[in-house]
């Protein structure tokens, strides 16, 4: 089965990806500790006056098993199995220590796993997508996200259109990334590639998001264009443009 996202329509089988970020005054910023990680499936045989949301405790994590990937970003990959979840609604409940003189904190997020996609057609899958992103200009030195939108092309609306968003949601989507204006530009080709083929760092439904970092870019215009695959299918994007300036 697939690693996905907590917002990539995860699948029982699969392993959802549960990330936690923590700032403090803006930045990113480490906690003291984190006690355990608490997994909820929102129980409609449950509900009671006592249990209003139908919480019943399906696993539970220590804090030690939790990955810090960088400053204040923390990862917890969960293997949804089939003996213990099922479709519905989740709760994930993390216990923290922000700092060693204040109370402990709990970090309350939702996520629901969705039924396996299946379809059937007495043709292949034909139709395309078309991708956005923005934003298009960045100032040199600046880091930040750019957010990339995938929009099936079907002609027709309803449970078709429904499905082929599904697909983008499950889909990996990849960036690539060159230098085509500026000055002291290479003329070796490989040389002005920035990125090839890489995975977008998150993903939420039909978006992606990718952290550019201009620091070590040179000012000038950059292409850019995305790749999504997924049923025997590879969807190459138009190579589009971005800017970096002074």
């Amino acid at each position: 089965m697939a690693t996905k996202e907590r917002y990539q329509n995860p699948a029982v089988g699969d392993t959802a990806n549960l990330r936690l970020f923590t700032y403090n005054s803006n930045n990113l910023a480490n906690l003291q500790s984190i006690e355990t990680v608490e997994i909820y499936y929102l129980d409609p045989a449950f509900v009671s006056a006592d249990n209003k949301d139908g919480r019943r405790l399906v696993e539970s994590f220590d804090g030690s098993v939790v990955q810090t990937l960088d400053t204040g970003t923390y990862l917890l990959p969960v293997l949804l199995e089939d003996k213990k979840y099922v479709i519905g609604s989740y709760l994930d409940i993390w216990t923290v220590s922000v700092f060693g003189d204040q109370p402990v904190q709990k970090v309350r997020n939702i996520f629901q796993i969705f039924p396996a996609l299946w379809y059937t057609t007495p043709i292949p899958v034909v139709y395309d997508f078309n991708f956005h992103f923005q934003p298009n200009k960045f100032r040199k030195g600046s880091k930040q996200f750019i957010i990339i939108e995938i929009v099936p092309n079907v002609p027709t609306a309803g449970e078709l259109r429904q499905y082929y968003e599904n697909l983008a949601i499950v889909a990996d989507l990849r960036v690539s990334i060159e230098q085509t204006c500026g000055e002291c530009m290479p003329a070796e080709s490989d040389l002005r590639t920035v990125e090839e083929n890489v995975l977008v760092d998150f993903r939420e439904k039909r978006f992606g998001y990718y952290h550019l970092d201009t620091s070590e870019l040179d000012c000038g215009i950059y292409d850019i264009w995305f790749q999504l695959e997924f049923g025997g299918n590879t969807y190459i994007s138009d190579r589009m443009h971005f800017q970096v300036y002074n």
